[in-house]
Parts: structure tokens; sequence; C-alpha cells
């Protein structure tokens, strides 16, 4: 009978090399420990606000909060942008100035008077107006009578829409020649009475696309 075998005890060196590797393990598993307590893997990191970018405009305030947090209240409407006219516009009594025109001021015995309109655009614009017969009205008086309108009478009115610089100033190229009579639309054909001359003053008052003139014109018939 054989006897068994002795176990080889080991060196030194070895048992040193044991210690070591389970001394490196222990502290191993005590740093686990630790990073898994300082960060729990289900708590997720902030992100960082993206930078802005020179091309890219940061958003506003109230777009973000909108967008974070939802509220009862409308968001805000842009402010809308005032349309500019593309071309001149209608022609207003702030805008135009109205005058009335005798070629005289006294006229001798069986000269008729011959009466015009001048307009003025007083504006820093352009504007447009119809400055046609349609659109013109004369009327004479003298003192509250009144003894002659262009429009009891008028036959064929026409229109003609121009436009007038801004500072223009225009008269009607063929003045309207009154015939010293008093007018009536129930006249236009027959007799007609005339007006008193011996030095008696009528008064002149137009008007255009119903702007009326600021005075009238005076003048004296003979």
């Amino acid at each position: 009978m054989t006897d068994a075998p002795r176990r080889r005890r080991q060196s030194p060196a070895v048992y040193r090399r044991r210690r070591l590797a389970a001394g490196l393990l222990a502290l191993l598993v005590i740093g686990l420990v630790v990073w898994l307590v300082a960060a729990p893997p289900w708590r997720v990191a902030p992100t960082a606000a993206p930078t802005s970018s020179p091309s890219s405009p940061a958003p506003s305030t109230s777009s973000t909060a909108s967008a974070a947090t939802p509220t009862s209240s409308a968001a805000p409407t842009a402010t809308p942008t005032p349309s500019v006219p593309s071309g001149p516009v209608e022609c207003t009594a702030g805008s135009i100035a109205v005058e009335a025109l005798s070629d005289k001021a006294e006229y001798a015995q069986g000269e008729n008077p011959q009466l015009s309109i001048r307009l003025t655009n007083s504006s820093s614009n352009p504007c447009t107006m119809n400055v046609g017969t349609s659109a013109q009205s004369f009327t004479v008086t003298s003192g509250t009578d009144v003894w002659w309108r262009s429009t009891d009478c008028q036959s064929e009115p026409s229109d003609m829409e121009v436009t007038l610089a801004a500072g223009q100033v225009v008269t009607s190229s063929s003045p309207l020649v009154w015939d010293r009579t008093r007018s009536s639309v129930s006249t236009c054909d027959g007799e007609r009475p005339y007006a008193p001359g011996g030095g008696a003053t009528y008064h002149l008052s137009v008007s255009i696309g119903g702007i009326p003139s600021a005075g009238t014109a005076s003048f004296v018939l003979q």
C-alpha cells in the first residue's frame, strides 16, 4: 500500500499575488457601488441648449413658452404692414385746391365773361381725378340771387381722368363763356332775361369732382 501524495506547499510569492488580486477585486466592487449611487442609469443627464447659429434666429420667449406649456390665451399675432398704393390715389378736398377765375375784372357792355377753373395739387403725392365737363360746375351770383348755373342747360357732358403731380397747377384750357343771361332748365332753348350792367358786381364760384372753390372770383358788368 502506497502512501497518498502530499500537498505541495505554495511559496510565499504565490500567497502575496493572491492577496493582491483579492484586494483589487474588492476595490472594483466598491467603486462600482459608489458609481451606481452617484449616477444611476435611469437619470437622464440634461442636454446642453443648442447654440444659435448666425443664419438662424433664436426663438422668441413667447413662442418658446407656448411650445413648452400650453395656455388658454391665443398666440400673439403679427401686426399687418400697411399696404403701399401701387399708383396715384384719388384726389380729395384735402389734397386739391380749387379756384374760380374770370379773364377780366370788368367787362364792357356787350362783352361776355370767360370763366375758368384752376386746380392745385397741394399734397406731396400724385393723385387722379375726373376734370371733364361732367364733373364741373360754374355758378354766377349777385348778392343772394343766383343768375346762372352751367349745369342748367349742359349738353353732352364728358369725362376726363387726369393725374396731377405733387404741387402741379393746371387751368382749364377752354374757358366757359357766360352770355350774361339768367339760366334755368326750362329756358334752355328760349328767351332769357339779361343780367343788369351799369357797374353791377357778380361773383363766380366753381366746383369740380364735388370739391368747391375756397372763394369766389368777382367781376363787374357795364
